[in-house]
């Protein structure tokens, strides 16, 4: 069996997660998921950094000792991860034996190979970012990402030599294109490589918070050299039993979900040690974008921290979990509005998704009794209601799926995780308009429709059964509770699709009671809803003769790229409106056009369009559009 490692960062533990953290771990955790059921032996790891200044001060702060302070926190963030539904299988934290143990062994190899060497060190270090910085990455004399004057430090270190492995770092990466991704994250990095690496200090005097530097108690290892070892500390490295270590790092894909601003860490650092002291280097590094609220990074200062508990205590883990997975195209960076997570809401969850299971549920029990009784697959029934697909409907659900399968699968494997939902939704949309066309509550007037009608149904119920399956890493509390309403046995935990067989045949069981579970996402109504809440006055601005008018330095602001359009589809009800999938080099966007009185859908497939990619987002005829194509 195939086998996956997936690791995120690891959290310091001086401040509780807030929405941005928890998309990583989300996304972290639909990709292991949908790796399990694609067939590997997944191998999930999350945990906490516990050497830090900043976690120090806290618990000064407090009147503790920092262990005691970490060993308070880290049950909270445990916490908070099990009622967003994140299934890692370790949790390990820096403070531990067997994460010692294996920095020490990683720093005897590198030590061994002539990568260490002391120097006096003069120069910035930023608290927040607990990294050195060069004075040419100040932006007005501020670190760029806490826009904080730095601390000038001189001190001896000790250094591990990381310029010896600038080059090694380029030949790795062009040989490996998919070793850094995105694109954008890749060429970043590889820019940082050209102008030139550093040796860089891995060992911090005058400080006691740490492990001991190996030979010099005088010094504690840095804590970015002492964090990135934890993705093999989990499994073992080091010790004596190296069983998970030669079975998820030597012999698994192994993959590091992390933030775009730790990107340098992961992508130049981590790799030299690794090569530095003869280990494997990890197969990929995503680096995901941030999220922030209303436009603004989230900032306890700028009083605009959203806590994932916020929407899990009110609306459970589901909704947010797959409105960051489906709204945010990965790599990107996302916004996050209670407006926008409502309306996502109302429409996708309460009005498609939920619709098709309630409807079908429904109609199971009304017209059917709450069961199918066809006695076999090979039955008159189901042949009888093929010819009626191909010849009324044009729609085959149950050929269809296992190319939607297919084109999942893909998605999935490139890290386009909101792109394999978009793909799952055009099949929901595609089962509810299989329920209007063929109207069952019409034939079920019908005596001699009867067939026909257990057929339909069978088809629609079938179709759930795979869109739960597609959906779980996204929502896995509600596609369980949908997977056994229809009677499966054993849990989407342990699907597989080796268990369907090559030719991906999904289908519902016969001759059990089908489960009525209501409403799955009861829409919001509530006046204003919470989106009040955060809402800002508007600020009053006087009009001008120039109103209207912009300036070149408005028009710079545009994010004009080209794409191609992937599918292009008429929208229901509306004359004016396609929706077009575009590829656009960072894992594809939805963007509606009014375009449709002046082009057919055929004819643009494959075709390359302009666009703004900064517009922001907006709602058309109850679909998102992320730009505007120029035409």
């Amino acid at each position: 069996m195939k086998k996956f490692y997936i690791t995120t960062a690891i959290d310091y533990v001086n401040s509780l997660p807030h929405i941005g953290t928890a998309y990583e771990k989300i996304t972290a955790d639909c990709i292991a998921r949908a790796k399990r059921i694609l067939g590997y032996d997944v191998r999930f790891c999350m945990g906490t950094d516990e050497h830090s200044i900043n976690v120090k001060k806290k618990a000064i702060e407090e009147g503790r000792d920092p262990q005691s302070f970490c060993d308070r926190m880290v049950p909270h963030f445990e916490e908070i991860w099990k009622k967003l539904s994140i299934s890692y299988d370790d949790f390990i934290r820096t403070t531990e034996e067997r994460h010692k143990i294996s920095v020490r062994e990683l720093f005897r190899r590198i030590d061994k190979a002539g990568d260490i060497f002391t120097a006096d060190y003069k120069g910035w270090y930023c608290e927040g970012c607990e990294s050195f910085i060069q004075e040419k990455d100040l932006v007005d004399g501020k670190c760029p990402n806490h826009m904080k004057e730095p601390s000038w430090i001189e001190e001896q270190n000790y250094f591990f030599k990381l310029s010896n492995y600038g080059d090694w770092l380029l030949e790795h990466i062009r040989k490996n294109p998919g070793f850094i991704r995105p694109e954008s994250r890749k060429n970043e990095i590889v820019k940082l490589i050209e102008g030139g690496l550093e040796d860089i200090s891995v060992s911090r005097s005058g400080f006691d918070w740490g492990i001991p530097f190996p030979g010099d108690n005088r010094h504690v290892v840095y804590v970015w050299f002492d964090a990135v070892i934890n993705y093999i500390s989990s499994l073992g490295f080091g010790s004596d039993d190296l069983t998970e270590f030669e079975q998820y790092w030597d012999n698994a894909e192994v993959c590091h979900i992390i933030g775009k601003d730790i990107t340098r860490f992961h992508c130049v650092m981590w790799p030299a040690m690794l090569k530095s002291a003869g280990v494997k280097i990890p197969d990929s590094v995503f680096g995901h974008g941030f999220i922030y609220h209303r436009g603004e990074k989230m900032s306890k200062s700028l009083g605009n921290v959203v806590s994932p508990l916020d929407i899990v205590d009110r609306f459970g883990p589901d909704p947010l979990r797959f409105f960051l997975l489906r709204e945010v195209v990965y790599g990107n960076d996302g916004d996050f509005t209670y407006d926008r997570f409502i309306d996502r809401y109302n429409s996708d969850l309460a009005n498609d998704l939920g619709n098709l299971v309630s409807r079908t549920i429904s109609m199971i029990h009304k017209y059917l009794g709450g069961k199918f009784t066809i006695p076999d697959s090979e039955s008159s029934v189901l042949k009888k209601r093929s010819k009626v697909l191909i010849k009324q409907s044009k729609i085959d659900l149950k050929k269809d799926f296992p190319k939607l399968k297919d084109e999942w699968e893909n998605c999935i494997n490139e890290f386009q995780l909101s792109n394999a939902c978009n793909e799952t939704w055009d099949y929901i949309r595609k089962a509810n308009r299989y329920i209007e066309q063929q109207a069952p509550w019409k034939l079920a007037k019908d005596p001699d429709k009867k067939d026909e009608l257990i057929g339909i149904l069978y088809d629609l119920a079938s179709a759930i059964c795979g869109i739960s399956i597609l959906l779980y890493p996204y929502m896995p509390s509600s596609c369980e509770k949908i997977w056994k309403a229809f009677g499966n046995k054993g849990s989407l935990s342990e699907f597989s699709f080796d268990m369907l067989g090559e030719r991906c045949d999904i289908s519902a069981p016969i001759g059990v009671e089908i489960e009525n579970i209501g409403a799955l996402f009861p829409r919001i109504e509530e006046e204003k809803t919470v989106a009040e809440e955060t809402k800002k006055p508007d600020a009053l601005e006087e009009k001008s003769d120039d109103e209207g008018i912009i300036t070149f330095e408005d028009f710079l602001k545009l994010d004009i790229r080209i794409g191609t359009v992937k599918q292009a589809e008429k929208i229901e009800g509306s004359k004016k409106l396609l929706r077009l999938r575009i590829d656009d080099g960072m894992g594809g966007r939805q963007v509606i056009a009014g375009i449709a009185e002046h082009f057919e859908p055929e004819d643009l497939v494959g075709k390359q369009v302009a666009f703004v990619a900064n517009l922001k987002p907006r709602k058309m005829m109850g679909e998102y559009s992320q730009g505007m194509v120029l035409a």
